[in-house]
């Protein structure tokens, strides 16, 4: 059989643990059959992470800005655990936040939905998509612990110089961080989160809790007011589509109300919480797509969960495991329709539609993983496989 030939290379950043494992037998068993990939290899392994001093990480996020798409396997962010484990020389930080602070972007995180898995939540009908700011707050923070009697200032030196006591730790111990976000990026999320709206057509909603931080989650809302009255308004009330602000605590009321189907906007950490909620009440974590969006158009798929830790530990000692590898399939799926879009290659793109739906009904015909075996309809009959099963299945309906 002939192969699906790419014209230009995808940044493939490979990962840890069971994620690692997926990722290969996704390349040997779903796409080298049928795709002559061309892909420029960064290995983002913890254990490399460490041989490189993490130069790795910042290598594979600035060859996204010359290829412009990238697929990422998921890695580990080492906490005190990790350092030990794998012996590092210092704690690592995420490579997730080093690759969203150079490329500027803003995470999209959609559920994949399949018939036979019921949202916990009855009144989602539609998919609920998460666009994450990508940049600052507690992903670049900068903390210490401090000791009692000491006392803690923000301090800004330059044109308009202020210090502002944070807290003076008289009578305890403690801990005190400092963050910070940019103008720059804010506005660029703003631009992303409206032109994915509009390239979608659902609605925008966007919350902060200005109320309490009337500094600085007010910016973030009256940039995203700003950038919406001076450009994007007539295009919204033309096409159909809504903009509204409301505190992040209503909004999570709303959601829960809601019937989905909309773009929710948040921060950077109440992105990264909340399409974890989003994704385990539409069925599972591992069911549910991430894309890096940059306004320069730079595009970084991945899946939304974890290394898979348990799992991995399980397959070391040779056991059979039932790790579900949809997101990290949607992932690759991603990045091919991109690389066929931008290269004008259609059929790479229809390939990558092609998988997803052999894995979308592989699920549907009653063929499936353990997790999602639990959560599936009832009154119809599964088959519960281990990963290398599931993969086979999906490969021979490809």
């Amino acid at each position: 059989m002939t192969k699906i030939e790419m014209k230009n290379p995808i940044v493939e950043m490979d990962g840890d643990e069971m994620t690692r494992v997926i990722w290969q037998l996704v390349k040997d068993k779903l796409i080298c059959p049928f795709v002559n990939l061309k892909t420029e290899y960064y290995d983002l392994s913890l254990i490399n992470r460490e041989a490189t001093k993490d130069k790795v990480t910042s290598d594979a996020a600035n060859a996204t800005l010359k290829h412009h798409v990238a697929v990422k396997c998921a890695t580990i962010t080492p906490n005190a655990q990790r350092v030990e484990e794998y012996n590092l020389s210092e704690m690592w930080k995420s490579p997730n936040g080093t690759i969203r602070a150079i490329l500027d972007g803003t995470v999209f995180r959609a559920p994949v939905l399949v018939k036979g898995v019921t949202p916990l939540v009855p009144t989602w009908t539609s998919p609920i998509i998460i666009a994450r700011h990508a940049y600052g707050d507690v992903y670049k923070n900068v903390e210490r612990r401090v000791e009692q009697g000491d006392k803690a200032y923000l301090v800004v030196e330059g044109k308009n110089p202020s210090k502002d006591l944070i807290f003076d730790f008289a009578d305890t111990a403690g801990v005190v961080q400092g963050q910070h976000n940019l103008d720059k990026s804010i506005y660029s999320f703003a631009r992303s989160c409206f032109n994915f709206a509009l390239s979608e057509k659902k609605d925008l909603w966007f919350s902060t809790k200005d109320t309490i931080s009337k500094k600085y989650d007010h910016r973030f809302k009256d940039i995203f007011q700003e950038v919406y009255d001076a450009e994007y308004k007539e295009k919204f009330e033309k096409a159909g589509i809504e903009y509204f602000y409301t505190l992040i605590d209503d909004a999570v009321a709303r959601v829960m109300r809601s019937n989905g189907g909309m773009i929710w906007a948040i921060k950077n950490y109440d992105g990264d919480v909340m399409s974890d909620m989003v994704a385990t009440a539409f069925g599972s974590l591992a069911m549910m797509t991430s894309v890096l969006v940059s306004p320069d158009g730079n595009y970084e798929y991945e899946a939304a969960h974890g290394t898979v830790t348990r799992h991995y530990y399980r397959y070391l000692r040779g056991e059979k495991t039932s790790t579900n590898p949809v997101a990290t399939i949607f992932a690759w799926t991603g990045a091919f329709k991109k690389r066929g879009e931008l290269d004008l290659t259609p059929e790479l793109v229809a390939f990558a539609e092609k998988l997803e739906k052999a894995v979308i009904d592989t699920i549907e015909s009653g063929y499936m993983t353990k997790d999602l075996a639990a959560l599936f309809d009832k009154s119809k009959k599964t088959h519960a496989l281990n990963t290398e099963e599931f993969f086979d299945a999906i490969a021979s309906r490809l």
